[in-house]
């Protein structure tokens, strides 16, 4: 017979990665696992999980096998047609919210939206503000609509690319966006959960640099006046971000770091 618990210990992989398949498979919290440990798996149960365990050894993101990613304190539904939302990110969304505040009526736009972790959780965090997001990949715009119903979130969603998904003549007081921002030749895209990540998600094919540049130009037709522009960048970017914003004219043009001391995002206002 085999024990729920010897799924956990054959698994060979790390106790936490083992403990959250299992309970995605058994739809089962972990007081659940603890109270029932010696209990027989059935061979359903069995398969699915190691079918699961095997994929992870492949090197398949949890996320992506859970079908889950927490963020900015909620849970998000990822799929292969979107990024992982990564703990990096909640800075741009934490400096969206902090100008939003007293801003009610307010318009927001997430260019790019992926699963839709960062404009839900702008939406959820400032009620009063009117929160708008595109992404290309309809496949994308089904995850993120999907985030934005289950979380109770108000989300207007368009697709396309960047600025042209927008009605004629929109704008915006805050926009925010983690376009593709690594290099095509960028080692890391061929490592770790980059691999199984959508790649247009990630590159712009090119140097890094063509999204946010277009980004940045396009805004000045899209913000208000006094309207703010904050990016998601690389970690070796930030300087050339900040050129940019301020060969488009914007003012009080910085960059801010993450947990890690990195200049993560950068932006200004017109």
């Amino acid at each position: 017979m085999t024990r729920i618990c010897d799924l956990l210990d054959d698994a060979g992989l790390p106790r936490l990665e083992a403990r959250m398949l299992l309970e995605h498979v058994l739809d089962k919290p972990r007081a659940w696992l603890l109270a029932h440990d010696t209990d027989a798996a059935e061979p359903r149960v069995q398969a699915s999980y190691m079918a699961l365990v095997r994929r992870r050894l492949a090197g398949e993101p949890m996320a992506y096998l859970v079908g889950a990613r927490e963020f900015m304190g909620h849970a998000f539904r990822v799929t292969p047609d979107v990024l992982i939302p990564r703990p990096d990110t909640e800075l741009l969304v934490e400096t969206a919210v902090a100008s939003l505040q007293g801003r009610p009526g307010a318009r927001v736009l997430d260019l790019g939206t992926g699963s839709g972790a960062i404009a839900v959780s702008i939406a959820l965090a400032c009620p009063h503000v009117h929160v708008a997001a595109t992404d290309r990949s309809a496949a994308a715009l089904a995850v993120a609509r999907d985030n934005a119903h289950a979380l109770g979130a108000n989300v207007h969603f368009y697709q396309g690319d960047w600025y042209e998904a927008l009605p004629a003549g929109e704008r915006f007081d805050v926009i925010v966006s983690n376009p593709p921002y690594i290099a095509s030749n960028d080692a890391h895209l061929a490592q770790g959960d980059l691999r199984f990540e959508p790649r247009g998600a990630l590159t712009d094919g090119g140097n890094g640099l063509a999204d946010l540049a277009s980004i940045v130009v396009g805004a000045v037709c899209r913000l208000n006046p006094g309207g703010q522009l904050w990016l998601e960048h690389g970690w070796d970017q930030a300087e050339i971000v900040r050129d940019m914003l301020v060969q488009a004219d914007f003012e009080d043009v910085i960059s801010h770091t993450d947990l890690a001391g990195i200049e993560r995002i950068s932006g200004g206002k017109l």
